[in-house]
Order: structure tokens, then C-alpha cells, then sequence
């Protein structure tokens, strides 16, 4: 018996036990979805938000465009976007090296994530960068510390406090959301999920589904946590 077959033996059923190892596979390639959109998302949404707050008038517009235009508009529409809409510029694409990559479904999921996800965590960049005090940056240059240090050594760490369970939601949103790949024919884990409903017309695939969806928000929150609390166990005592 394969272990992702187990939880079928377990409950006894048939379907969990045909179709396990496929919805287990499909659950890597969720997490690797997620891993990627949210790892690259955060280094852009960094970049963006700082353009937002330092980059000038005009940068400044442009970046606020963008948030507005990923936060406002569904992450669906945006998936079939990029996904349907790739090929109409294929003779750009493949003159950049990059058709290769577009017309794979799972790298244009991966894309559209990540310009979603880089939205949401700009402006919980930005705020939690206000949040912190202007006498903080007052302070650090009369010790003679410059712009850059400032933000680094002094700014950025009050701030990614601040910033630490904004970013925990929003990749448990990411977790939730990233069930609209298997609309591109991405079998990820709703997509096993469908493919293992096709075939069997049991019910139970989805709540085993949903369950597994469970857990993972779960691990993330009580990691989260965790990590909250050792970040900020200096303020509990303040």
C-alpha cells in the first residue's frame, strides 16, 4: 500500500484510495504555486511600495496604478489575462526567449500570482513603513546615520513587525485563492480534486480536499504565531 493511498484504507474509501496519490501530487504543486508567487511577490511588492512612498510624482503614480488595478480586479480575470491572452503576443515573446515559458500553463499561473500577491504586500509594506515614527528617522540622523542605514538598520525591522500578520494573511489568502489555477488545466490540488471527481462522483475527494486546504492555513497560522511572539516577545515586557 502507498502512504497517499492510506486516508482511503482509513475511512474506506474507494475513491480516496484510486485517486490519493493524485491529489496528494496535486497539493505539491499548490504549495510550490503559492511558494513562488509569494516569494517573488514580496521582493516586487518591496520595490513597489518604496516607489509609492520615495519614487516621485510620476513613479509614484504609476505604482499606485498598478495596486489599484490587481487589488480591484479579480484574480480570476487576471489569470485568464495573462493565460488566453499570451499568445496574442507570442512573436514579442519568443523574440525575448520567453514563449517558452508563457505558453505553459503553471508559469502563467505562477506570473499572474505573483503580480497579485506583489499588490496586496506593496501596500502592506507601505503602511507598516508609515507606521513607523518620523522621530525614528529624526533620531537616526543626528547620530550622523545615512538615508539608506536609516531604513535598513532602523526603519525596516519596526516595520516588518508591524508588517508580520498582515503577511500571514495574505498567504493564507494566497493558499485559498490559488484554487483557480485548475481553471487553466493546472492540476494542482482542486485540479487532482476535479479530475478524481470526474471519475468517481464521490463527494468525498472534495471534503478530503477541503480538509487538506484546512491544514495548511492551519500550519501557517500556528507558525505564524509562533513567530509573532518570538519576534515581539521584547514588547511584552515594555
Amino acid at each position: 500500500m502507498n502512504w497517499c493511498q492510506y486516508p482511503g484504507y482509513v475511512i474506506g474509501n474507494e475513491a480516496l484510495t484510486n485517486y490519493g496519490c493524485r491529489i496528494f501530487g496535486g497539493l505539491g504543486t499548490t504549495m510550490q504555486l503559492v511558494a513562488i508567487s509569494i516569494v517573488l511577490g514580496s521582493a516586487l511588492g518591496l520595490a513597489i511600495a518604496l516607489v509609492r512612498l520615495y519614487g516621485g510624482p510620476v513613479a509614484s503614480g504609476i505604482a499606485t496604478a498598478y495596486t489599484t488595478f490587481f487589488r480591484g480586479t479579480p484574480l480570476l480575470a487576471q489569470l485568464f489575462l495573462c493565460y488566453y491572452g499570451a499568445g496574442q503576443f507570442r512573436p514579442f515573446l519568443d523574440s525575448i526567449g520567453l514563449w517558452t515559458y508563457f505558453r505553459e500553463a503553471f508559469f502563467c499561473a505562477a506570473f499572474t500570482f505573483t503580480l497579485n500577491t506583489a499588490a496586496y504586500q506593496a501596500e502592506i509594506y507601505r503602511g507598516s513603513i508609515q507606521s513607523v515614527h518620523r522621530g525614528q528617522w529624526e533620531a537616526a540622523r543626528a547620530l550622523g546615520m545615512k538615508a539608506r542605514h536609516i531604513f535598513w538598520k532602523v526603519v525596516a525591522p519596526q516595520a516588518a513587525m508591524v508588517a508580520l500578520r498582515p503577511l500571514g494573511n495574505e498567504l493564507v489568502i494566497m493558499v485559498k485563492s490559488s484554487a483557480v489555477a485548475s481553471l487553466v488545466t493546472i492540476l494542482d490540488l482542486m485540479g487532482s480534486t476535479r479530475f478524481a471527481f470526474a471519475r468517481s462522483f464521490d463527494l468525498m475527494v472534495y471534503v478530503f480536499a477541503a480538509v487538506l486546504y484546512l491544514l495548511i492555513v492551519e500550519i501557517i497560522r500556528r507558525v505564524w504565531d509562533v513567530a509573532e511572539r518570538r519576534l515581539t516577545r521584547h514588547l511584552s515586557h515594555a
